[in-house]
């Protein structure tokens, strides 16, 4: 029977990651298995007791939400610890992109029975990032902005937290030029964002990148190019279904290896919590890390 060792974030998605984590404990508890909690005071915190749970042959569990699940999968990428989630946050996106049940009865039943699965994560390099890795995606634009907003947001919670954050940075935004060297091959673009994707959601369960993989060792870059805002607003719309890609503003470049420039300092972030301002060095790390789903 699986050991557990359950990494809590007591903040996630404003509420408590205890929470979402009592009625699952309860069924891996019954089921026989053994399931230690431990709670962390901060994201690097959490990478540290990820690590000396995965030490003793620990499956490790990310509790709460896409900032808890990317800083944790990502400190495990190249090690041989399984990986579980918890989905207990806002966005819980790459939860959604491995099909993860929404229930506890279904997820303890992942949990307990199913196999490991080797998915691809991103390295990222820049001023800020010393070659940390992430799981879902990497996007650098004004989407990076409203999330900053949103994160910042005192007043609002959730879905509706992501609205008014993106609302806010699209009335503000300027197109910014952008440089995007993929596997060498370089692109001049002017626009609104650019998306490289591991998972296919983003932003609160938006369909961003609807072909990516988590295994494929391929990122999926977006790039929203210039439009009209009242376009834009249309598009962001579309991103509930995948319909944007359709556009002719959108353009989707596939590759292993990502650079993205633009011409002034705009902020990049990933997994919902990593902050920083380009350019930034994007490498796809293909079946690198070992989770349940």
């Amino acid at each position: 029977m699986r050991q557990f060792t359950a990494v809590v974030n007591p903040t996630a998605g404003g509420s408590s990651g205890t929470a979402g984590l009592l009625p699952l404990a309860r069924l891996l508890r019954e089921a026989g298995a053994r399931l230690d909690t431990v709670y962390s005071r901060s994201l690097e915190h959490a990478q540290e007791l990820a690590h000396d749970a995965g030490a003793r042959g620990h499956v490790v569990l990310a509790v709460g939400g896409d900032g808890m699940a990317g800083r944790i999968g990502g400190s495990l990428s190249g090690t041989d610890t399984v990986f579980g989630l918890v989905p207990a946050g806002r966005g819980n996106d790459f939860a959604r992109a491995l099909g993860l049940p929404t229930d506890a009865a279904g997820l303890a039943e992942v949990l307990l029975h199913g196999e490991p699965r080797a998915v691809d994560t991103i390295e990222v390099e820049s001023a800020a990032h010393p070659r940390i890795r992430v799981l879902g995606s990497v996007y650098a634009g004004v989407d990076a902005v409203a999330n900053r907003h949103a994160n910042n947001s005192r007043l609002l919670r959730g879905a509706a937290s992501y609205y008014a954050g993106g609302l806010r940075a699209v009335l503000g935004w300027r197109p910014a030029a952008y440089r995007i060297t993929v596997d060498g091959t370089r692109h001049e673009r002017t626009g609104y964002t650019v998306i490289a994707a591991n998972s296919g959601f983003y932003g609160f369960g938006r369909k961003i990148a609807p072909g990516a993989r988590v295994d494929d060792g391929l990122l999926d870059v977006v790039v929203i190019n210039e439009a009209p805002k009242h376009l834009f607003f249309a598009m962001m719309n579309e991103l509930k279904t995948g319909a944007h890609v359709a556009r002719p503003q959108v353009e989707i470049l596939r590759g292993k290896e990502i650079r993205i420039e633009a011409d002034r300092p705009l902020p990049y972030g990933a997994d919902g919590e990593v902050d920083a301002t380009l350019p930034v060095t994007l490498r796809v790390r293909p079946a690198a890390l070992n989770v349940l789903a």
